[in-house]
């Protein structure tokens, strides 16, 4: 694969012909066939993930379309590397863990080019201490839609303030609903050290949302 346009052609050619391989397909199976050039089981992989993909990556980044590029990397990255896949974990295990090690890196590359403005976050106080976001207006709106919708926005800006290592597995475990075991294959670290990033990573969000609700 040499454009990453070429995974759109590849996902419309499987919506196609959907005869080649079949919903009850195993994702191993489709990525075997990938190795040996089937260029339609690989359009079905992506299909399966690529919008859960895009949405995890999304939620780490609170860039969309970013995370639309970095899951059409991640793809990539999956193509060219199907020669050297191992069946030891579930393929989801696989591709969230390329998933999450693009958006960390892209996350670090935002601080180190100073891209990321506080600004929106953060208002300082006379004489106290910066708060993080506005406080939330107090007085009642009318369309409980609209409220809806603002504290969703702020529950994603208050994700977006975790450190990587609180974000990822929150995100995992409490968006994604992936299990404790899964996320310690796809971070790499012990399930004891996820369940403690995961129920700090609460706190610190319950702190943040208590302008909110």
């Amino acid at each position: 694969m040499d454009t990453l346009s070429t995974i759109e052609d590849l996902t419309f050619s499987a919506a196609l012909r959907r005869e080649v391989v079949t919903d009850t397909t195993s994702d191993h199976a489709l990525l075997e066939a990938t190795r040996v050039g089937d260029d339609d089981a690989f359009a079905e992989l992506v299909s399966r993930y690529r919008n859960q993909i895009t949405n995890y990556i999304y939620r780490m980044t609170n860039d969309y379309d970013g995370a639309v590029d970095l899951a059409q990397e991640t793809f990539v990255r999956v193509y060219r590397a199907a020669e050297r896949y191992q069946t030891t974990y579930a393929f989801s295990t696989y591709i969230y863990r390329i998933a999450t090690n693009l958006a960390i890196s892209e996350l670090r590359k935002r601080k180190r080019r100073k891209l990321v403005s506080l600004t929106g976050f953060f208002q300082v106080k006379d004489g106290g201490e910066p708060q993080e976001f506005n406080p939330a207006d107090s007085r009642p709106l009318a369309d409980t839609e609209l409220v809806d919708a603002e504290r969703r926005r702020a529950v994603q800006r208050a994700i977006c303030t975790l450190p990587e290592k609180y974000r990822a597995p929150l995100i995992l475990r409490d968006v994604d609903g992936k299990s404790y075991e899964e996320i310690s294959r796809i971070l790499q670290t012990s399930e004891g050290t996820v369940k403690s990033r995961i129920s700090r990573a609460r706190g610190f969000l319950r702190e943040k949302m208590k302008a909110y609700f």
